[in-house]
This record gives C-alpha cells, structure tokens and sequence, in this order.
C-alpha cells in the first residue's frame, strides 16, 4: 500500500552544493547522497511530484547571514562564497527543479517562500534528502512538521559529520516529526 501520494508530495534536498558537500561526512559520502536524492527526484517527477532544491547563499559581506556568538563557527572565506562554493553536482544540475530556494538560515522554511510555494502546488507531504541530517535537514523536518506537512526522511539520503550524529538524529529525534524510509522505500511507493 503507498504511503505517500507523489501528487500531493516535494522532495526537498537541502545543501547539495560544494560548500556542503566538500566537507568529510558520515555515515554516507556526498556521492551516495546525490545518487539517491537524483533517484528519488527522478521518480517522483515521472509519478508526477514536485522537486524543490534548496541551497545555502549569502551576500558578498555576509551582511544577510546569522554573526551570533557560538561555541563552534563555521568559518565562511572573506569576501563571498567562491562559485565552486555554490555549485551542485553535476547529477543534480542535469535536473530541473519545480522550485529553487536559497536560504540563509539551516532550515529551507525560515525566511524564505518555501511554504508559500508548496502550498500553492498542494503539497501535502515532504521527502527530506541533504546534508547535514541533525542541522539543515533537521531543522527543515522541524518547520516542515509545525506547518502541518506530513514528513518522510529518506535516512539513507541524508547524512552529517559522523554515524553518533546520524543515528542520533535518526533514532532519537526525527522519528517524532517524520517517518524514516530508505531511498528503496520511498522508489518502491
């Protein structure tokens, strides 16, 4: 029986860009992710889904990007993201999505028109993929839950800097605001 209708349903990939996918990440390699996140869009726009890309950008000064005081940065280079920084893998750039988002926050709801867009397409249910599974794709689960919007994490298309924070994320926390699904499972609906 399916548990989504492709209809009323987006795939959301967060952060498949190079500044993202460049870094060391676990338990799954940026290749694996992009294999799948491409499978998963393919199939969804031939059952007649929606595809959403959403990636992280910010203005040349980073006037437009969080500055508060943390334990742990994330240093961005001065004067700008580079082009290679902002840059989808070839995979994903062959696609053409439905809509394109960038966002400046972790979650793909904050601040941008990502729930107007999906409203205005019906959607009714979301397939997360992206990097990093306990930040950007975690926080859009979140919104994506409070808004309503029924939530599949495809667990085996998202991925972080290591297997403590995978299974953690996966086990502990996104089971209360999704349903977890291999990419098999969700291409088989």
């Amino acid at each position: 029986m399916p548990f989504y209708d492709p209809k009323t349903t987006a795939l959301i990939s967060i952060d498949l860009q190079g500044l993202v996918l460049s870094r060391p990440l676990a338990p799954y390699p940026a290749q694996q992710i992009v294999a799948n996140t491409v499978a998963i869009a393919n199939k969804l726009k031939a059952d007649g889904g929606t595809t959403v890309f959403v990636t992280v950008g910010f203005s040349s000064d980073y006037a437009d990007a969080v500055n508060q005081p943390t334990d742990e940065t994330f240093a961005l280079p001065p004067g700008g993201l580079p082009p290679a920084a902002l840059e989808a893998p070839a995979e994903m750039s062959a696609l053409t999505p439905d809509v394109a988002i960038v966002k400046r926050q972790w979650s793909a709801f904050y601040g941008t028109e990502l729930d107007l867009q999906l409203r205005r397409r019906r959607i009714k249910t979301l397939i997360l993929t992206g990097v990093a599974t306990n930040f950007g794709v975690e926080a859009t689960v979140r919104d994506g839950y409070a808004a309503n919007y029924a939530v599949i994490v495809a667990e085996d298309a998202v991925t972080t800097l290591s297997q403590e924070m995978q299974d953690f994320a996966c086990t502990k926390v996104l089971p209360r605001l999704s349903r977890i699904r291999k990419t098999a499972e969700i291409l088989a609906n």
